[in-house]
């Protein structure tokens, strides 16, 4: 059982990491206006400019988790990136008592989502990825 563990969880859990970023990438992609719209109320400058970019890290660093490249890198990018959202989306400390709750519980799936992809950074891709095999040509 520990070979086919090994073997494939690596996988499933890039899979189910990058899940949430591919989908909200997308989302913000074919949504600029409001995703503009959601960035200009925090008070972020070029609001359309920025929706671009993160839509498209999002959906690419997804992407590359997925199939294994750059893992390292790429985890270490989205942990980055979920830590600052965080910060600047999911401040439950400064929002209201009624949304005090909803953001708290998103500021926790977004630690334990960095968490992850620190864990991912660290570790590798595991076998069933284009880094393992980049590493086998060399």
């Amino acid at each position: 059982m520990a070979k086919h563990y090994s073997h494939y969880v690596p996988l499933i859990g890039r899979i189910m990491l990058a899940w949430i970023f591919i989908v909200m990438g997308y989302s913000k992609l074919t949504d600029l206006s409001g995703t503009a719209g959601f960035i200009a109320s925090v008070g972020l400058p070029l609001p359309g400019v920025v929706a671009v970019l993160v839509g498209a890290f999002e959906v690419i660093a997804g992407i590359a988790l997925v199939v294994g490249f750059q893992v390292r890198w790429v985890g270490l990018l989205l942990a980055l990136f979920t830590l600052a959202t965080n910060l600047v989306f999911h401040a439950y400390w400064s929002v209201p008592a009624e949304q005090q709750y909803i953001e708290y519980l998103m500021f926790l799936k977004n630690l334990s989502i960095a968490g992850g992809m620190l864990l991912v950074s660290a570790l590798g891709a595991g076998t069933l990825s284009l880094d393992a095999r980049r590493s086998a040509l060399r």
